[in-house]
């Protein structure tokens, strides 16, 4: 079914060739760029954040900059001109759902008691799903992983996405398991 028109941003460029169409100012190729190197970094800080659980520790710095450049990248994702809702919008939208609940968790209830776990979790639930988003753009974009890979559901990529989803099952679990930080009143550290 297609994507209903008047629930689309208006696309004033839509007749232009690609290399000329806009996005919140910016060419398309730069804002994917952009779009691109948001969700890069918030992968690399997940993983210390992630990491820093493990020895329950918060990472503040680490933290935020893991949550907001995540937050941004789904975001970002539904500025680029389409006119249908795709896959990509699913994940985008059950991100955002989870970052909600992460955000919550660390900064308003500041992971007393069951908000612990839950914070936890969907951290690292966020982090999965921008790195599924990772392994799926990689097989789309790299030329070697395409030609293993072309339609998207070869086994190498099943494995691939079978690889990351039993590791971030495995390593949610151990911080969930093993992230006990103090309640804390502060979140930023100077």
């Amino acid at each position: 079914m297609p994507f209903p028109q008047h629930y689309a941003l208006p696309v004033r460029s839509r007749g232009l060739p690609t290399e000329l169409r806009m996005i919140l100012g910016l060419s398309t190729s730069a804002f994917t760029t952009f779009h691109v190197v948001l969700s890069l970094i918030g992968i690399v800080a997940g993983l210390v954040a992630v990491i820093g659980m493990l020895g329950s520790r918060t990472l503040d710095g680490w933290t935020a900059i893991f949550l907001g450049t995540t937050i941004l990248t789904s975001v970002t994702g539904f500025f680029f001109p389409v006119d249908k809702v795709l896959p990509s919008h699913v994940v985008g939208v059950i991100s955002l759902v989870v970052l909600a609940a992460a955000v919550l968790a660390l900064y308003i209830y500041r992971l007393r008691g069951s908000w612990r776990w839950i914070y936890a979790a969907t951290a690292t639930l966020a982090l999965y799903l921008n790195v599924f988003v990772l392994v799926v753009q990689g097989f789309l974009k790299v030329p070697f992983l395409h030609a293993l890979a072309p339609g998207g559901s070869e086994p190498p990529f099943v494995i691939a996405q079978g690889i990351v989803l039993v590791a971030f099952i495995a390593l949610g679990f151990v911080a969930t398991r093993s992230f006990h930080p103090e309640s804390r009143t502060k979140i930023f550290v100077s």
